[in-house]
């Protein structure tokens, strides 16, 4: 089935989500026609051979769907109208299937069609570049005996260790059929969210010790970061825990009661995830309650170093000030005549120091310099 890709949608960044403009019609793509062409490799097996290799002109494809073998085309990218055009062609593609695939992001979710099954899914892969994590859209669109995945971002996946099982005959993925197949990836995507939540793990411990000992604005940042970030991975596992749900109780013509069981399994480590993530989300709101207190705490020690301070100097202030008035003595007996003492300056400076330090031994009789701390930061 041929699909027009008539340029009438609104192209928007990756940190928003698709909507189409009103009156728009159904099965509109938002690619540009000078897109890159996505590259597209396929592994095909059996219990007794596999064969990889790439292919560069998406019509090639077509002579998989007549295997008995089962096999895996996979997608690097979104590919340009050219592409999706040989491939609509080729595997009878809905128009609002290669819809949901090319205008990313799509909420996760199954979708059933005549012949195949959509399965929308998020995909989570550490940033070595960065502190974060990458997120990407993978579809897999499911047949018979092939399964089509196409991914938003090409070079980096978590599906290897899928490979390498077919590869090397590890397992029974090469005895087993393409919703078997279907099954491993969905599984890799779920557990690739398990290194990225012991990332933000690390952190959170790090910056408990940094929140209660030396809490700083940078401080703050990171907590907002890790509760942003925190809020983007349950947005991304929670859907997916629901579709995979769906598949397991509705069930499909595509998925055998063997792969079922199986993705019990794959839908017990959703809920993992989503349970690492409300832990995190939760620690990470205590972290900021905890910085709140922590400088509140700190704010309160300086305002009492301050307070003694003050309270050892104003009576040496007003022992300087009376002296300081110089009044005449030989007008008046009553005119301080301590101003006339030889002695008169040493003991004023005694006097000063027996008062300053009176009060401070007091002060610190009553514990009010033991956690009396200046934030140096």
């Amino acid at each position: 089935m041929a699909i027009k890709f008539p340029s009438t949608h609104k192209a928007i960044s990756k940190v928003d989500y698709f909507y189409d403009q009103p009156g728009v019609a159904p099965g509109v793509l938002s690619l540009s026609a000078d897109a890159e062409p996505a590259t597209l490799s396929v592994i095909d097996y059996d219990s007794e051979t596999v064969d990889c290799h790439h292919i560069t002109d998406p019509d090639e494809a077509e002579r998989y769907l007549q295997n008995k073998s089962v096999s895996w085309l996979d997608l690097s990218g979104l590919g340009n109208q050219s592409t999706w055009q040989s491939l609509s062609k080729t595997f009878n593609l809905h128009p609002l299937l290669v819809e949901d695939v090319v205008n990313v992001p799509q909420r996760p979710k199954i979708e059933h069609y005549a012949g195949q099954l959509l399965i929308v899914s998020w995909m989570v892969t550490p940033d070595k570049t960065a502190t974060g994590f990458r997120k990407e859209q993978v579809s897999l669109i499911l047949g018979k005996s092939y399964l089509l995945t196409v991914q938003e971002e090409p070079d980096h996946d978590c599906f290897q260790g899928v490979r390498d099982r077919i590869a090397h005959g590890r397992g029974s993925l090469r005895h087993q059929g393409a919703d078997y197949l279907a099954y491993c990836l969905l599984d890799a995507i779920i557990d690739g969210f398990f290194p990225v939540l012991e990332h933000y793990g690390e952190l959170i411990d790090e910056l408990e010790d940094e929140v209660v000992s030396q809490p700083t604005k940078k401080t703050l940042e990171k907590i907002y970061r890790i509760r942003r970030d925190l809020l983007t991975l349950r947005r991304s596992i929670w859907p997916q825990r629901d579709a995979i749900n769906q598949l397991i109780r509705d069930g499909s013509e595509f998925i055998s009661d063997e792969v079922k069981i199986y993705l019990r399994d794959c839908y017990d480590h959703t809920v993992q995830v989503m349970d690492m993530v409300e832990t995190y989300r939760e620690l990470a709101t205590g972290l900021m309650d905890v910085y709140l207190s922590s400088v509140g705490n700190k704010m309160n020690e300086i305002m009492k170093l301050l307070t003694v301070v003050s309270s050892i100097f104003i009576p040496l202030t007003f022992i300087a000030g009376v002296y300081g008035m110089n009044f005449n003595v030989e007008k008046s007996p009553l005119n301080m005549p301590e101003l006339s003492w030889y002695w008169g300056y040493p003991a004023c400076l005694t006097l000063m120091g027996i008062v300053g330090g009176s009060l401070a031994f007091f002060f610190w009789r009553q514990g009010w310099f033991s956690s009396s701390q200046i934030n140096k930061s």
